[in-house]
């Protein structure tokens, strides 16, 4: 069986850090007894191109220039996704994997999934062991972020995959796994988290290397969920997806079949955390 691994770099020599994560990144998908090849849009990232072939591992490695983005811009991943999806179309793969390059992999993730008795479903880890500051936190705390997705899907969805994302359009941070978790509802897509029989550890990015912080984030976020709003349009789904935020995705990929006692306790702990949080923040701000 074969893989299509969809992902993109960031720019290497810039960030020890960065570099660090993704090299353990690399190294942890070498070390999985499958065969992946990666899908790769890069968008003038110094020194990934180099980067892979020294890692030596299989790729599709396509590289478009910035001027071809909106202004200020940096990278997009409707167009990797795009990319992607064409190769998925053009060539015999039985998964397509989509991930950010800041983990690392479980190596048991396709024996995992191999395992699941359906001929398409989504399978994804949730939630993520992070490691923030050189600390490896807890496996059940709610973190924010869902990395790792493996669509099981014929060429015939991956067709209409390609079909609804025509008008879609996605730049740099944010809506990622908002969009991947919709799209499921689209393609009719079961999802199943993982999480009891594998886990995926998440480092936190050096961001300040690349001119990033919080407020950044929010406002490409919120831009990017402009984009997404139309999409939910265009497909007829709950405009939830993009305004309820986690608690409405965590409540999409619930099953009680997937629990363990880990699982169990992240959601306990997500929504009364959270929600706390936010009735401090407004009474605080009155």
């Amino acid at each position: 069986m074969k893989a299509l691994w969809l992902v993109s770099f960031r720019p290497l020599g810039k960030s020890k850090i960065n570099d660090f994560y993704q090299n353990m990144f690399v190294d942890s998908i070498l070390n999985i007894d499958f065969d992946i090849t990666f899908s790769l849009t890069q968008f003038e990232e110094e020194n990934v191109e180099e980067f892979i072939k020294q890692k030596k591992i299989k790729n599709n490695y396509i590289n478009v220039p910035k001027k071809n983005l909106p202004k200020d811009k940096k990278y997009s991943n409707h167009i990797m996704l795009n990319n992607a999806l064409d190769q998925f179309i053009e060539n015999d793969y039985d998964y397509l994997i989509c991930s950010s390059a800041d983990l690392i992999v479980p190596n048991n993730f396709f024996k995992i999934i191999s395992e699941i008795n359906k001929k398409e479903f989504c399978a994804l880890i949730y939630p993520n062991i992070l490691i923030k500051n050189g600390i490896l936190k807890n496996n059940y705390w709610p973190h924010y972020g869902i990395d790792l997705l493996a669509f099981k899907i014929s060429k015939e969805k991956a067709i209409k995959f390609k079909k609804i994302i025509k008008n879609y359009k996605q730049y740099d941070w944010g809506i990622i796994e908002n969009f991947y978790i919709a799209v499921c509802e689209v393609l009719n897509l079961e999802i199943i988290n993982v999480f009891k029989n594998s886990n995926a550890i998440k480092f936190e990015n050096d961001f300040g290397a690349f001119n990033e912080n919080r407020k950044s984030q929010e406002i490409s976020w919120k831009e990017n969920q402009k984009y997404f709003l139309d999409f939910l349009n265009e497909n007829k789904l709950n405009k939830f997806y993009a305004y309820g935020s986690y608690y409405y995705i965590l409540f999409k990929i619930f099953r009680f079949k997937d629990l363990n006692f880990n699982l169990f306790l992240s959601y306990i702990i997500f929504y009364p955390y959270n929600i706390l949080k936010k009735i401090i923040k407004i009474i605080t701000r009155s």
